[in-house]
């Protein structure tokens, strides 16, 4: 069966630097969705989010932009400023999982809102001719509150809607709830996407015989933290390249000079760095160490040199 993978938007990492160094050096991803536009009630786009958008910056990649909002005129704003860039397609975040978010009503914390939802689909599909697609989770706090939505999504033209397996409430933690997809494949016309936990080529052969009708799969962590995995599944492969260690050191150097580059100062660059290997040590074989190794470097040079030591002693 023919399946398509795609990269689920995490806030401060898969922005357009991220997807260009992962689409270089490993590739498998087919569709990028980009982390989500909020504009906390102003009608202006920040810097940040036009830099993550513009075409020049996304050569080669197909992207999709996502908003989260819970107002209709943030998100006909947001419609038309990325239709103006060229894109034709608009996500909408009602996943998210932060307190932060959700306590504003918005991400997961919408979800049990069906007619904010319907006012806002309404306005959308009769205000604008964006095609809209969905990123939900299966509610806030249980996984019944999807069930009161997909009605509502059935009555609008929804390109797809992608499922993480999981609650808000669950921020990351715990397992998903698998069964509790299977029931909104049961309860919606829509095509659905999986999204949740697929971490290795195992894992994600176990989630395709678990749902044999999905066709598009989306890694999000998982990504991240293994940016070999989607050409390891399209390869059916569970043996990484011979040459793991160069291909990794030149995608981290692509992305280290990228960043240096765009933030100032060398904490903020730390910082970002650190969080990645977060993600990034999961590949090496002592990732504890590694990342502690990371954790300790305080200055540049410190953290250059670290770098070196930790992808010497694995190669």
């Amino acid at each position: 069966m023919d399946y398509t993978l795609l990269s689920s938007p995490l806030q401060g990492f898969t922005d357009f630097r991220f997807r260009n160094a992962q689409n270089k050096y490993f590739g498998g991803i087919d569709t990028y969705y980009s982390p989500y536009i909020r504009l906390n009630g102003k009608l202006i786009i920040k810097a940040s989010y036009e830099r993550d958008l513009l075409p020049e910056n996304n050569i080669g990649l197909e992207v999709i932009p996502q908003v989260i909002t819970n107002d209709a005129d943030e998100f006909l704003f947001v419609s038309k400023y990325v239709q103006e860039l060229g894109y034709k397609e608009l996500n909408w975040n009602l996943g998210c999982p932060y307190p932060m978010v959700t306590k504003s009503g918005m991400g997961s914390g919408l979800i049990s809102n069906t007619e904010k939802i319907n006012h806002i689909l309404d306005r959308a599909h009769s205000e604008s001719d964006i095609i809209v697609s969905m990123k939900m989770r299966l509610g806030y706090d249980n996984t019944e509150e999807i069930l009161d939505v997909l009605p509502i999504l059935d009555t609008y033209p929804i390109k797809n809607i992608a499922i993480h397996a999981r609650i808000g409430k669950q921020l990351y933690k715990g397992g998903v709830h698998l069964d509790a997809f299977q029931q909104c494949i049961e309860n919606t016309k829509h095509k659905l996407y999986y999204n949740g936990d697929i971490i290795s080529v195992a894992k994600f052969q176990e989630m395709q015989q678990r749902f044999p009708t999905i066709d598009h799969w989306m890694i999000g962590r998982g990504l991240i933290a293994d940016p070999f995995l989607p050409s390891m599944i399209k390869s059916n492969s569970l043996e990484y390249p011979e040459n793991k260690m160069e291909l990794f050191s030149a995608f981290h150097d692509t992305l280290y000079e990228g960043y240096s580059e765009s933030l100032s100062g060398s904490a903020h660059i730390l910082l970002k760095m650190h969080h990645l290997w977060e993600y990034f040590s999961v590949i090496f074989s002592n990732p504890h160490k590694v990342l502690k190794k990371i954790n300790k470097t305080k200055s540049i040079r410190n953290y250059e040199a670290a770098v070196k030591e930790i992808i010497a002693a694995e190669k």
